[in-house]
Protein backbone atom coordinates (compact mmCIF):
# COMPACT_ATOMS: atom_id res chain seq x y z
CA UNK A 1 0.00 0.00 0.00
CA UNK A 2 1.59 3.52 -0.77
CA UNK A 3 2.28 6.25 2.06
CA UNK A 4 2.17 8.69 -0.57
CA UNK A 5 -0.05 11.78 0.54
CA UNK A 6 -3.27 12.91 -1.36
CA UNK A 7 -1.72 15.40 -3.24
CA UNK A 8 0.78 12.85 -4.82
CA UNK A 9 -1.87 10.36 -5.65
CA UNK A 10 -1.39 8.14 -8.42
CA UNK A 11 -3.92 8.33 -11.57
CA UNK A 12 -6.22 5.04 -11.74
CA UNK A 13 -6.27 5.16 -15.90
CA UNK A 14 -2.71 3.86 -15.67
CA UNK A 15 -2.22 0.46 -16.36
CA UNK A 16 -0.63 -1.41 -14.07
CA UNK A 17 3.26 -1.65 -15.11
CA UNK A 18 3.04 2.28 -15.65
CA UNK A 19 0.88 2.65 -12.13
CA UNK A 20 3.46 0.96 -10.49
CA UNK A 21 6.90 2.59 -12.11
CA UNK A 22 5.36 6.02 -11.49
CA UNK A 23 4.62 4.91 -7.91
CA UNK A 24 8.34 4.20 -7.21
CA UNK A 25 9.41 7.64 -9.33
CA UNK A 26 6.98 9.34 -6.79
CA UNK A 27 8.32 7.98 -3.96
CA UNK A 28 11.89 8.71 -4.91
CA UNK A 29 10.40 12.42 -5.12
CA UNK A 30 8.86 12.17 -1.80
CA UNK A 31 10.88 10.68 0.70
CA UNK A 32 10.17 12.32 3.44
CA UNK A 33 6.16 11.08 3.21
CA UNK A 34 7.99 7.33 4.01
CA UNK A 35 9.63 8.35 7.10
CA UNK A 36 8.70 7.67 10.56
CA UNK A 37 5.19 5.63 9.30
CA UNK A 38 2.56 4.12 11.73
CA UNK A 39 3.40 0.56 10.80
CA UNK A 40 5.94 -1.88 9.82
CA UNK A 41 9.46 -3.12 11.16
CA UNK A 42 10.69 0.48 10.52
CA UNK A 43 7.33 1.66 12.92
CA UNK A 44 7.41 5.47 14.59
CA UNK A 45 7.11 3.90 17.94
CA UNK A 46 10.31 2.09 17.53
CA UNK A 47 11.87 5.46 16.61
CA UNK A 48 10.66 6.87 20.40
CA UNK A 49 14.34 8.75 21.14
CA UNK A 50 13.64 10.75 17.55
CA UNK A 51 10.51 11.61 18.47
CA UNK A 52 11.40 12.63 21.88
CA UNK A 53 13.60 14.54 20.50
CA UNK A 54 11.09 16.29 17.99
CA UNK A 55 8.53 16.83 20.99
CA UNK A 56 11.05 18.83 22.83
CA UNK A 57 10.73 21.48 20.24
CA UNK A 58 7.79 22.59 21.45
CA UNK A 59 9.34 23.56 24.85
CA UNK A 60 13.15 24.02 24.39
CA UNK A 61 14.88 26.38 22.13
CA UNK A 62 18.05 24.64 22.01
CA UNK A 63 18.13 20.89 21.41
CA UNK A 64 20.71 18.25 21.37
CA UNK A 65 20.59 14.90 19.80
CA UNK A 66 23.90 13.17 20.76
CA UNK A 67 23.80 9.43 19.61
CA UNK A 68 26.08 6.92 18.36
CA UNK A 69 26.93 6.19 14.37
CA UNK A 70 24.25 5.20 11.89
CA UNK A 71 21.39 5.45 14.21
CA UNK A 72 19.94 8.21 12.05
CA UNK A 73 21.02 11.67 13.91
CA UNK A 74 21.22 13.52 10.05
CA UNK A 75 18.06 11.78 8.77
CA UNK A 76 16.27 13.23 11.82
CA UNK A 77 17.62 16.42 11.50
CA UNK A 78 17.05 16.29 8.08
CA UNK A 79 12.91 15.92 8.74
CA UNK A 80 12.84 18.31 11.21
CA UNK A 81 14.33 20.88 8.64
CA UNK A 82 11.92 19.87 5.75
CA UNK A 83 8.58 20.31 8.51
CA UNK A 84 9.97 23.48 8.96
CA UNK A 85 10.68 24.44 5.34
CA UNK A 86 7.48 23.13 3.67
CA UNK A 87 5.17 23.92 7.03
CA UNK A 88 3.48 20.17 6.42
CA UNK A 89 3.93 18.90 9.75
CA UNK A 90 2.36 15.05 10.29
CA UNK A 91 -0.50 14.29 12.25
CA UNK A 92 1.78 12.83 14.77
CA UNK A 93 4.12 15.87 15.29
CA UNK A 94 4.05 17.91 18.80
CA UNK A 95 7.37 19.89 18.57
CA UNK A 96 8.17 23.31 17.60
CA UNK A 97 5.55 24.91 14.82
CA UNK A 98 6.05 27.70 12.20
CA UNK A 99 2.76 29.33 10.72
CA UNK A 100 4.37 31.20 8.07
CA UNK A 101 7.83 30.49 5.37
CA UNK A 102 10.83 29.93 7.02
CA UNK A 103 14.45 31.48 6.65
CA UNK A 104 16.82 28.88 8.30
CA UNK A 105 20.41 27.93 8.30
CA UNK A 106 22.02 23.96 8.06
CA UNK A 107 25.55 23.79 8.84
CA UNK A 108 28.53 20.91 9.52
CA UNK A 109 32.30 20.61 9.45
CA UNK A 110 33.43 21.66 6.31
CA UNK A 111 32.13 22.27 2.86
CA UNK A 112 32.78 18.88 1.97
CA UNK A 113 30.59 17.28 4.48
CA UNK A 114 27.79 19.62 3.99
CA UNK A 115 27.57 18.95 0.43
CA UNK A 116 28.48 15.07 0.74
CA UNK A 117 25.78 14.82 3.81
CA UNK A 118 23.89 17.69 4.48
CA UNK A 119 23.02 18.53 0.92
CA UNK A 120 22.69 15.05 -0.15
CA UNK A 121 20.09 14.50 2.67
CA UNK A 122 18.16 17.23 1.42
CA UNK A 123 18.48 17.53 -2.16
CA UNK A 124 19.54 14.35 -3.19
CA UNK A 125 22.21 13.57 -6.07
CA UNK A 126 23.29 17.34 -7.87
CA UNK A 127 21.58 15.49 -11.08
CA UNK A 128 18.42 14.43 -9.29
CA UNK A 129 17.54 17.21 -7.50
CA UNK A 130 13.93 16.32 -5.60
CA UNK A 131 14.69 12.91 -4.75
CA UNK A 132 16.34 13.51 -0.62
CA UNK A 133 14.06 14.44 2.06
CA UNK A 134 12.79 17.86 0.31
CA UNK A 135 9.98 16.41 -1.68
CA UNK A 136 10.44 17.04 -5.30
CA UNK A 137 7.40 19.09 -6.36
CA UNK A 138 8.07 21.37 -3.29
CA UNK A 139 11.38 22.20 -4.48
CA UNK A 140 11.50 25.69 -6.29
CA UNK A 141 14.48 26.21 -6.93
CA UNK A 142 18.25 26.30 -5.82
CA UNK A 143 21.43 28.88 -5.85
CA UNK A 144 24.52 27.41 -6.65
CA UNK A 145 27.55 28.21 -4.07
CA UNK A 146 30.27 29.75 -6.44
CA UNK A 147 33.05 28.77 -7.18
CA UNK A 148 32.57 24.96 -5.78
CA UNK A 149 31.13 22.65 -8.41
CA UNK A 150 28.01 20.73 -7.40
CA UNK A 151 27.61 22.67 -4.29
CA UNK A 152 24.79 24.72 -3.10
CA UNK A 153 24.36 28.02 -1.38
CA UNK A 154 20.63 28.29 -0.96
CA UNK A 155 17.82 26.15 -1.11
CA UNK A 156 14.59 27.56 -2.00
CA UNK A 157 10.86 25.47 -0.60
CA UNK A 158 7.15 26.27 -1.51
CA UNK A 159 5.78 26.58 2.01
CA UNK A 160 1.87 24.85 2.85
CA UNK A 161 1.02 28.91 3.04
CA UNK A 162 2.20 30.35 0.28
CA UNK A 163 4.92 31.83 -0.20
CA UNK A 164 8.90 30.42 -0.13
CA UNK A 165 10.92 29.15 2.76
CA UNK A 166 15.07 29.05 2.63
CA UNK A 167 17.65 27.44 3.86
CA UNK A 168 21.34 28.33 3.58
CA UNK A 169 24.10 25.63 3.62
CA UNK A 170 26.91 26.96 6.06
CA UNK A 171 30.44 25.04 7.36
CA UNK A 172 32.30 25.81 10.44
CA UNK A 173 35.48 26.08 8.35
CA UNK A 174 33.91 29.37 7.53
CA UNK A 175 34.55 30.57 11.33
CA UNK A 176 32.20 32.80 12.83
CA UNK A 177 32.62 35.75 11.37
CA UNK A 178 30.44 33.69 8.51
CA UNK A 179 27.62 33.32 10.84
CA UNK A 180 26.89 36.45 11.89
CA UNK A 181 24.32 38.94 10.72
CA UNK A 182 20.49 37.93 10.33
CA UNK A 183 17.25 36.68 12.26
CA UNK A 184 16.48 33.18 11.37
CA UNK A 185 13.53 31.02 12.36
CA UNK A 186 15.58 27.50 12.72
CA UNK A 187 19.62 26.39 12.51
CA UNK A 188 20.17 22.82 12.06
CA UNK A 189 23.95 22.12 13.18
CA UNK A 190 24.90 18.55 11.76
CA UNK A 191 28.40 17.70 13.69
CA UNK A 192 29.13 19.47 16.90
CA UNK A 193 30.60 23.05 16.09
CA UNK A 194 33.07 25.35 18.27
CA UNK A 195 31.24 27.52 20.58
CA UNK A 196 32.12 31.18 19.05
CA UNK A 197 29.95 29.33 16.29
CA UNK A 198 27.10 27.93 18.29
CA UNK A 199 26.96 30.83 20.03
CA UNK A 200 26.54 32.81 16.73
CA UNK A 201 23.95 30.40 15.97
CA UNK A 202 22.00 30.88 19.24
CA UNK A 203 21.99 35.16 19.03
CA UNK A 204 20.50 34.34 15.26
CA UNK A 205 17.04 32.78 16.89
CA UNK A 206 16.72 34.98 20.15
CA UNK A 207 14.20 37.63 18.42
CA UNK A 208 12.09 35.18 16.15
CA UNK A 209 10.88 32.74 18.84
CA UNK A 210 13.61 30.54 16.69
CA UNK A 211 14.93 26.69 17.69
CA UNK A 212 18.46 25.34 17.17
CA UNK A 213 19.00 21.66 17.32
CA UNK A 214 21.89 19.90 16.94
CA UNK A 215 22.88 16.31 15.69
CA UNK A 216 25.99 14.78 16.40
CA UNK A 217 28.00 11.90 17.73
CA UNK A 218 30.31 13.40 20.53
CA UNK A 219 33.78 12.09 19.14
CA UNK A 220 35.41 15.26 20.38
CA UNK A 221 34.54 14.60 24.19
CA UNK A 222 33.85 16.93 26.76
CA UNK A 223 34.01 19.88 24.82
CA UNK A 224 32.49 22.75 25.83
CA UNK A 225 29.05 22.53 23.93
CA UNK A 226 28.86 18.84 25.16
CA UNK A 227 29.15 20.61 28.63
CA UNK A 228 26.67 22.76 28.07
CA UNK A 229 24.00 20.26 27.74
CA UNK A 230 25.57 17.75 30.23
CA UNK A 231 27.10 19.92 32.87
CA UNK A 232 30.30 18.18 34.69
CA UNK A 233 29.79 15.67 32.05
CA UNK A 234 26.75 14.14 33.98
CA UNK A 235 24.14 12.74 31.39
CA UNK A 236 22.01 12.87 34.79
CA UNK A 237 22.06 16.79 34.95
CA UNK A 238 20.59 17.26 31.66
CA UNK A 239 17.74 18.32 31.39
CA UNK A 240 17.16 20.41 34.64
CA UNK A 241 13.82 22.11 35.29
CA UNK A 242 12.97 25.65 33.81
CA UNK A 243 16.30 25.41 31.34
CA UNK A 244 15.81 26.12 27.76
CA UNK A 245 18.53 23.27 26.39
CA UNK A 246 17.44 19.77 26.33
CA UNK A 247 19.32 16.68 25.65
CA UNK A 248 18.56 13.25 24.14
CA UNK A 249 21.04 10.29 23.87
CA UNK A 250 20.54 7.82 21.71
CA UNK A 251 22.42 4.32 21.27
CA UNK A 252 22.35 1.55 18.41
CA UNK A 253 19.94 -0.41 20.75
CA UNK A 254 17.15 2.09 20.74
CA UNK A 255 16.96 1.90 16.83
CA UNK A 256 15.38 -0.66 14.82
CA UNK A 257 17.40 -0.47 11.52
CA UNK A 258 20.66 -1.44 12.82
CA UNK A 259 20.77 -5.97 13.52
CA UNK A 260 23.18 -8.03 15.76
CA UNK A 261 25.01 -8.44 12.48
CA UNK A 262 25.27 -4.72 11.48
CA UNK A 263 26.53 -3.96 15.31
CA UNK A 264 28.68 -6.28 15.91
CA UNK A 265 30.62 -5.37 12.51
CA UNK A 266 30.44 -2.04 13.60
CA UNK A 267 31.99 -2.87 16.95
CA UNK A 268 34.86 -4.37 15.59
CA UNK A 269 35.50 -1.78 13.05
CA UNK A 270 36.08 0.98 15.67
CA UNK A 271 39.28 2.13 18.26
CA UNK A 272 38.16 0.51 21.73
CA UNK A 273 38.41 3.97 23.28
CA UNK A 274 35.84 5.61 21.10
CA UNK A 275 32.82 2.81 21.19
CA UNK A 276 31.37 4.39 23.62
CA UNK A 277 30.76 7.39 21.86
CA UNK A 278 30.37 5.50 18.36
CA UNK A 279 27.69 3.05 19.63
CA UNK A 280 25.89 5.01 22.77
CA UNK A 281 26.47 8.59 21.98
CA UNK A 282 28.65 8.64 25.46
CA UNK A 283 31.33 11.34 25.15
CA UNK A 284 34.42 9.95 25.39
CA UNK A 285 37.69 11.51 26.33
CA UNK A 286 38.94 9.27 23.28
CA UNK A 287 43.29 8.92 23.24
CA UNK A 288 43.55 11.79 25.38
CA UNK A 289 41.96 10.11 28.58
CA UNK A 290 44.49 10.42 30.70
CA UNK A 291 42.98 7.42 33.12
CA UNK A 292 40.68 5.89 30.78
CA UNK A 293 38.64 3.32 33.00
CA UNK A 294 35.08 3.85 33.23
CA UNK A 295 33.62 5.66 36.34
CA UNK A 296 31.32 2.86 37.21
CA UNK A 297 34.21 0.84 37.62
CA UNK A 298 35.89 2.66 40.85
CA UNK A 299 32.83 4.39 41.87
CA UNK A 300 31.27 2.25 45.56
CA UNK A 301 28.31 3.24 47.74
CA UNK A 302 29.53 5.36 50.65
CA UNK A 303 31.05 3.74 53.83
CA UNK A 304 32.23 3.75 57.05
CA UNK A 305 35.98 3.73 57.37
CA UNK A 306 37.31 1.12 59.34
CA UNK A 307 39.19 2.54 62.96
CA UNK A 308 42.45 0.29 61.68
CA UNK A 309 42.59 1.86 58.76
CA UNK A 310 45.36 3.79 57.55
CA UNK A 311 44.49 7.48 56.32
CA UNK A 312 45.68 10.89 55.03
CA UNK A 313 44.49 13.52 52.69
CA UNK A 314 46.44 15.66 49.87
CA UNK A 315 45.45 19.18 49.47
CA UNK A 316 45.67 21.45 46.15
CA UNK A 317 45.71 25.14 47.22
CA UNK A 318 44.81 28.38 44.78
CA UNK A 319 42.67 31.56 45.74
CA UNK A 320 39.89 30.67 43.04
CA UNK A 321 40.30 26.89 44.45
CA UNK A 322 41.26 24.87 47.15
CA UNK A 323 40.24 21.21 47.00
CA UNK A 324 41.84 18.46 49.23
CA UNK A 325 40.88 15.00 49.32
CA UNK A 326 40.71 12.15 52.06
CA UNK A 327 41.96 8.79 51.95
CA UNK A 328 41.75 5.49 53.89
CA UNK A 329 44.28 2.28 52.88
CA UNK A 330 42.88 -1.05 53.94
CA UNK A 331 45.75 -2.53 55.88
CA UNK A 332 45.19 -6.44 54.22
CA UNK A 333 44.64 -5.43 50.83
CA UNK A 334 46.23 -2.33 50.58
CA UNK A 335 43.32 -0.84 48.38
CA UNK A 336 42.86 2.84 48.99
CA UNK A 337 39.47 4.25 49.10
CA UNK A 338 39.15 7.84 48.61
CA UNK A 339 36.15 8.75 51.04
CA UNK A 340 35.65 12.61 51.69
CA UNK A 341 35.94 16.22 49.69
CA UNK A 342 36.53 19.44 50.25
CA UNK A 343 36.55 21.60 47.25
CA UNK A 344 35.80 25.77 47.88
CA UNK A 345 37.08 28.66 46.56
CA UNK A 346 37.77 32.55 47.42
CA UNK A 347 37.99 31.84 51.12
CA UNK A 348 40.96 32.45 53.65
CA UNK A 349 43.39 29.81 54.67
CA UNK A 350 41.64 29.70 57.94
CA UNK A 351 38.19 28.66 56.42
CA UNK A 352 39.90 25.17 54.57
CA UNK A 353 42.04 24.68 57.79
CA UNK A 354 38.24 24.05 59.52
CA UNK A 355 37.15 22.52 56.97
CA UNK A 356 40.09 20.07 57.01
CA UNK A 357 40.54 20.14 61.29
CA UNK A 358 36.63 19.10 61.31
CA UNK A 359 37.63 15.58 59.08
CA UNK A 360 40.18 14.97 61.59
CA UNK A 361 42.83 17.11 63.04
CA UNK A 362 45.07 13.57 63.42
CA UNK A 363 45.46 12.85 59.75
CA UNK A 364 48.33 13.90 57.80
CA UNK A 365 48.43 15.68 54.66
CA UNK A 366 50.76 16.84 51.56
CA UNK A 367 50.15 20.07 49.78
CA UNK A 368 51.14 21.18 46.63
CA UNK A 369 54.75 22.14 46.80
CA UNK A 370 53.99 25.49 45.19
CA UNK A 371 52.11 27.28 47.97
CA UNK A 372 55.70 27.46 49.74
CA UNK A 373 56.16 30.01 47.39
CA UNK A 374 52.49 31.34 46.37
CA UNK A 375 51.34 34.46 47.54
CA UNK A 376 47.95 34.29 48.98
CA UNK A 377 46.29 36.50 51.30
CA UNK A 378 47.91 39.79 51.86
CA UNK A 379 50.89 38.02 50.70
CA UNK A 380 51.46 35.43 53.54
CA UNK A 381 52.31 31.59 52.58
CA UNK A 382 49.26 29.32 52.34
CA UNK A 383 51.17 26.92 53.89
CA UNK A 384 52.50 28.35 56.95
CA UNK A 385 48.90 29.54 57.38
CA UNK A 386 48.09 26.09 57.64
CA UNK A 387 51.12 25.31 59.47
CA UNK A 388 50.19 27.89 62.04
CA UNK A 389 45.93 26.54 62.17
CA UNK A 390 48.05 23.19 63.52
CA UNK A 391 47.49 20.65 60.38
CA UNK A 392 49.76 17.93 60.03
CA UNK A 393 50.98 18.78 56.75
CA UNK A 394 54.09 18.71 54.40
CA UNK A 395 54.80 19.82 50.83
CA UNK A 396 53.77 16.41 48.29
CA UNK A 397 56.17 15.74 45.47
CA UNK A 398 54.80 17.04 42.36
CA UNK A 399 56.32 15.00 39.51
CA UNK A 400 53.24 15.14 37.10
CA UNK A 401 53.97 12.08 35.06
CA UNK A 402 55.24 10.05 38.32
CA UNK A 403 52.25 11.07 40.00
CA UNK A 404 49.83 10.43 37.67
CA UNK A 405 51.34 6.66 36.87
CA UNK A 406 50.55 5.65 40.18
CA UNK A 407 47.38 6.48 40.11
CA UNK A 408 46.84 4.68 37.04
CA UNK A 409 48.34 1.36 38.83
CA UNK A 410 45.63 1.59 41.29
CA UNK A 411 42.84 2.39 39.05
CA UNK A 412 43.56 0.44 36.19
CA UNK A 413 44.65 -2.68 39.13
CA UNK A 414 40.89 -2.55 41.08
CA UNK A 415 43.04 -1.48 43.97
CA UNK A 416 41.54 2.79 44.05
CA UNK A 417 37.79 3.51 44.39
CA UNK A 418 36.10 6.33 45.34
CA UNK A 419 32.89 6.30 47.04
CA UNK A 420 29.67 8.01 44.87
CA UNK A 421 29.07 11.12 47.00
CA UNK A 422 31.93 12.36 45.73
CA UNK A 423 30.67 14.51 43.40
CA UNK A 424 33.42 17.13 42.57
CA UNK A 425 35.72 14.20 42.41
CA UNK A 426 34.00 12.17 39.89
CA UNK A 427 33.41 15.37 37.85
CA UNK A 428 37.04 16.17 37.38
CA UNK A 429 37.61 12.68 36.58
CA UNK A 430 35.34 12.78 34.15
CA UNK A 431 37.25 15.77 32.53
CA UNK A 432 40.67 15.06 33.17
CA UNK A 433 42.35 14.36 29.65
CA UNK A 434 45.02 15.39 27.37
CA UNK A 435 45.49 17.58 24.71
CA UNK A 436 46.60 16.96 20.99
CA UNK A 437 49.98 17.82 22.06
CA UNK A 438 50.09 15.51 24.75
CA UNK A 439 49.72 17.71 27.58
CA UNK A 440 47.74 17.43 31.01
CA UNK A 441 44.58 19.89 30.31
CA UNK A 442 45.18 22.55 33.42
CA UNK A 443 41.50 23.18 33.80
CA UNK A 444 38.94 21.34 36.51
CA UNK A 445 41.29 19.34 37.95
CA UNK A 446 41.96 20.44 41.50
CA UNK A 447 40.80 17.78 43.03
CA UNK A 448 42.92 15.16 39.97
CA UNK A 449 45.91 16.95 41.59
CA UNK A 450 45.43 16.78 45.14
CA UNK A 451 44.96 12.62 44.33
CA UNK A 452 48.08 12.88 42.45
CA UNK A 453 49.70 14.17 45.89
CA UNK A 454 48.41 11.99 47.78
CA UNK A 455 48.70 8.66 46.05
CA UNK A 456 52.73 9.91 45.20
CA UNK A 457 53.78 11.35 48.39
CA UNK A 458 51.16 10.69 51.39
CA UNK A 459 50.41 7.43 51.45
CA UNK A 460 53.65 6.51 53.87
CA UNK A 461 52.62 9.58 56.20
CA UNK A 462 49.13 7.85 56.35
CA UNK A 463 48.03 6.83 60.43
CA UNK A 464 45.73 5.34 62.21
CA UNK A 465 43.45 7.36 64.44
CA UNK A 466 45.66 7.75 67.95
CA UNK A 467 43.92 6.04 70.98
CA UNK A 468 42.08 9.11 73.01
CA UNK A 469 44.46 9.99 76.02
CA UNK A 470 43.76 8.32 79.56
CA UNK A 471 40.55 10.30 80.91
CA UNK A 472 41.88 12.95 83.91
CA UNK A 473 38.39 12.19 85.41
CA UNK A 474 38.60 9.24 88.32
CA UNK A 475 37.28 5.50 88.00
CA UNK A 476 33.54 5.29 88.71
CA UNK A 477 33.26 2.25 91.46
CA UNK A 478 30.69 0.28 92.11
CA UNK A 479 27.48 2.35 93.34
CA UNK A 480 29.45 5.75 93.53
CA UNK A 481 32.02 7.79 92.45
CA UNK A 482 35.84 7.63 93.96
CA UNK A 483 35.84 11.21 94.60
CA UNK A 484 32.64 10.63 96.91
CA UNK A 485 33.48 10.07 100.62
Amino acid sequence: MSNLPPSLSLPASLPAPELIAEEIKRRARNRWATYFPDEGPLRRELYSKHIQFFDAGALYRERCFMAGNRVGKTEGGSYETVCHLTGRYPDWWKGKRFNHPTRGWAAGDTGKTVREIIQMSLLGPWHDKGTGMIPGELLAHVTPKAGVPEAADVIYVKHALGGLSAVTLKSYDQRREAFQGTSLDFIWLDEECPLDIYTECLLRTMTTEGVLYLTFTPLAGLSEVVLSFMPGGDPEAANREGGTKYLVMCTWDEVPHLTEKAKAELWASIPEYQRAARSKGVPALGSGAIYPVAESDIVIPRMEIPAHWKRGYGLDVGWNRTACVWAAQNPDSGQVVLYDEHYMGKEEPAIHAAAIRGRGAWIPGVIDPAARGRSQIDGQQFLQKLLEQGLLVTPADNAVEAGIYQCWLLISGGMLKVCEHLANWRQEYRLYRRDEKGHVVKANDHLMDATRYLILSGRERMITEPAPPPSSRPPRVHGKHSWMA
